[in-house]
């Protein structure tokens, strides 16, 4: 599978059915653009609320709740250290899903509302950075679903 340096995607279990993200191999895990984060407990587990704006170009705002896998620093590209709540979510890419963690920060002045760093990647998945949208539009209904885990 190869990925361009910018793709389609879906996060079906976020309610999220198409965003553009930005392939990031320098990033060694992904990132959601979030805001107004509101921890709390379901079931005794971790869960967190958030909403999202799926768009630059449009106002829409997404609510999606999922649970917390954990709660760890990052630093980003400029140095910065933040605290940030991890989740795991499906992501899917053309015809293809699996799940993957994700850290939930504000990415409001960033341009894409999605990094997809080197850790989500499948074994043997290459990045061509000359090209955009090699997947084309995510299929969430049709993909198919493949286990990290088993992989080598």
């Amino acid at each position: 599978m190869v990925l361009g340096w910018r793709e389609w995607a879906a996060l079906p279990e976020l309610g999220l059915a198409k965003l553009k993200l930005k392939v990031d191999t320098g990033a060694r895990t992904s990132a959601l653009h979030a805001f107004e984060l509101l921890p709390f407990v379901r079931d005794g587990a971790h869960w967190v609320r958030f909403s999202i704006h799926p768009s630059r170009k449009r106002p829409d705002v997404v609510t999606c709740e999922a649970p917390v896998i954990d709660y760890r620093p990052v630093t980003d590209s400029g140095g910065h250290q933040e605290a940030r709540y991890v989740i795991r979510a499906e992501v899917v890419l053309g015809r293809m899903a699996w799940p993957i963690d994700i850290t939930l920060t504000n990415r409001d002045s960033m341009r894409f509302r999605m990094l997809l760093g080197r850790s989500a990647l499948l074994p043997g998945m290459l990045v061509d950075p000359k090209h955009s949208y090699l997947q084309g539009q995510p299929e969430p209904g049709s993909a198919e679903r493949w286990d990290p885990e088993t992989l080598e």
